[in-house]
């Protein structure tokens, strides 16, 4: 499950309420021990509910797992010390222990996760661009393969340009739906 050079998400548990403190001093180490391209995105997951107390609508941002965090990294020996060794974290979950590399979430699962918040595995902003083909992984294309004409990064929205009977035709997709080829 563990693969040298490969981009994949894991779970690390936190100290609860630590979630934030966690985030904020794993991306400062990241940087500071120049570890920016193995230790990527850090993410709490969260989702927005809608209260009405005493008729009045309040949004409520709450934690989708308290006491965790989700990390997008490259498993090498140094990254994964500099994430077991961040304060606050105790440590990865899929992991025996005793030194034992974490197992990754499957990617079914991290869909799931990040489409709840409007996110996907993709990084758009730096990973995607006009042009690039990509894989259709979610919804009625489900299979298919096309060309990005357009991305609109405030929606999370993507313009496919798909071969369907034989014509060109544009489709419209959300950001988790895609994986790049």
């Amino acid at each position: 499950m563990y693969n040298d050079g490969e981009k994949l998400w894991y779970v690390v548990n936190t100290y609860s309420g630590h979630e934030l403190n966690v985030k904020e001093k794993l991306e400062m180490r990241t940087e500071s021990m120049g570890m920016q391209d193995y230790i990527f995105r850090v993410i709490i997951p969260e989702t927005t509910e809608v209260e009405v107390k005493d008729g009045v609508k309040k949004e409520k941002v709450k934690k989708m797992f308290p006491g965790y965090v989700l990390v997008e990294m490259i498993m090498t020996d140094e990254a994964w010390y500099i994430v077991r060794n961040t304060p606050g974290v105790t440590g990865f979950i899929g992991s025996s222990g005793k030194g034992a590399k974490p197992t990754p979430l499957l990617p079914q699962e991290i869909d799931k996760i990040l489409a709840n918040m409007g996110m996907s595995r993709v990084n758009i902003e730096s990973e995607l661009a006009v042009g690039d083909n990509v894989n259709i992984i979610d919804g009625p294309f489900n299979g298919m393969s096309g060309k990005v004409d357009q991305i609109d990064l405030e929606n999370n929205r993507l313009t496919i340009i798909i071969d369907l009977f034989g014509q060109e035709t544009s489709v419209d997709v959300e950001t988790y739906q895609v994986s790049k080829i």
